[in-house]
């Protein structure tokens, strides 16, 4: 039997040269998101080898990388003068002209790397935005359908798209993309669906829905969601005007809303009819405190009392992992206090009075009470000031 041969020498890469090397450098700390850092190797790279094209494009997306727009600018064109076929530096080159606002070039540029890389995802993305952004609805609505054909899943092209469409009248299409949006994820998204479906647009009017919503897009961050509940709550609390019958409209959304939530939860006994605990309370009785507040703080924006109950009591006491003045709570606090709450402004003011997790104030505990035209109120005044 013939012995077996030998194995393979190892192939052993040879030394990158020194130019080589600094470009590897400066890749990766672009790649690790330090840009400012990788300025260094690269122009070394290019003082060494200075036709070394690589080195130019990557120092055109480290400078991009600084904020340096212009010098970006001049290395990546300076590449691509080189290598025409390089549609990575063109992407490159195509955002840093859209951060100059040169929307003529980098559309040029965007559309130049899509002939070359139908699938380019960025660059039709990048299209949609210049194109809206010098008004061509049409072209931008296209763009974002490519993106969307290529990854479905992309929630800020759909989003985008929704409100291309929305500018175009197709209020219709608008919606249904907008919906998409925000069952993906994307807050604003969910900001507009809510507004679309308050005021019936490209749907039947739901203002439970738009509820639902809002306080997703409020949890989110994004402020116009929590400008909309402040003034659909004073709506139902009677407190600015409305068109008749506005008032229990908005009454009924928060609580078809509160009742909503009851869905999300089909572990949990739903208490008996005509009882007024939620979820969140029903969540404490089992003793989650913590998977209790972020519902009952969904409850309390939507107008229910009992959960503000509950809160003011958690966050005097807490219970099991949820330790007492939870920040989150006084930040609900203070914000429905400014909206002029009776009850959130109450317990504000003990909170203060007492510097329950704050540091007393009493002269702030005071303020609160005088501006809140209330018998409790006014028998707490008393107490603080005899």
């Amino acid at each position: 039997m013939p012995a077996a041969p030998p194995p393979p020498a190892p192939t052993i890469a040879p030394p990158l040269s020194p130019a080589a090397a600094q470009l590897e450098a400066g890749r990766g700390l672009i790649a690790r998101g330090d840009a400012g850092a990788a300025v260094v190797p690269l122009r070394e790279a290019l003082r060494l080898e200075p036709d070394l094209v690589d080195a130019q494009a990557s120092l055109g997306q480290a400078l991009l990388g600084i904020g340096d727009v212009e010098g970006a600018i001049d290395e990546l064109r300076a590449a691509l003068r080189r290598r025409p076929d390089d549609t990575r530096a063109r992407l490159h080159l195509a955002t840093a002209l859209m951060a100059r606002q040169d929307w003529p070039r980098a559309r040029a540029e965007l559309e130049e790397v899509a002939r070359r890389r139908p699938d380019a995802l960025q660059a039709h993305y990048g299209l949609g935005a210049v194109r809206y952004t010098q008004g061509d609805l049409p072209g931008a609505i296209t763009a974002y359908r490519r993106v969307l054909e290529i990854d479905p899943a992309h929630g800020d092209a759909r989003y985008h798209l929704a409100l291309a469409l929305k500018l175009a009248r197709r209020e219709l299409e608008a919606t249904r993309e907008m919906r998409a949006a925000a069952e993906a994820g994307v807050p604003r998204a969910q900001y507009f669906l809510g507004a679309a479906l308050a005021a019936g647009n490209g749907s039947d009017r739901d203002l439970a829905g738009a509820v639902r919503w809002w306080i997703r897009a409020a949890e989110r961050g994004v402020p116009q969601a929590d400008a909309a509940l402040a003034q659909l709550r004073l709506v139902a609390l009677g407190r600015a005007r409305a068109a008749p019958g506005e008032r229990a409209a908005a009454e009924l959304a928060f609580r078809e809303f509160r009742a909503g939530l009851w869905s999300e939860h089909p572990d949990l006994a739903r208490p008996a009819i005509g009882a007024e605990d939620g979820v969140g309370a029903a969540l404490v009785r089992e003793g989650r405190a913590a998977a209790a507040l972020p519902v009952l703080l969904r409850e309390a924006a939507a107008l229910g009392d009992p959960a503000q109950r509950q809160l003011e009591a958690l966050y005097e006491q807490g219970l099991g992992d949820l330790a007492p003045y939870e920040p989150r709570i006084l930040e609900y606090l203070q914000a429905a206090a400014a909206e002029g709450q009776l009850r959130p402004r109450l317990a504000l003011a003990r909170i203060y009075a007492r510097g329950l997790g704050v540091p007393a104030d009493v002269a702030r505990a005071t303020a609160l009470l005088r501006a809140t035209p209330h018998e409790e109120a006014q028998r707490l005044l008393r107490e603080l000031v005899p």
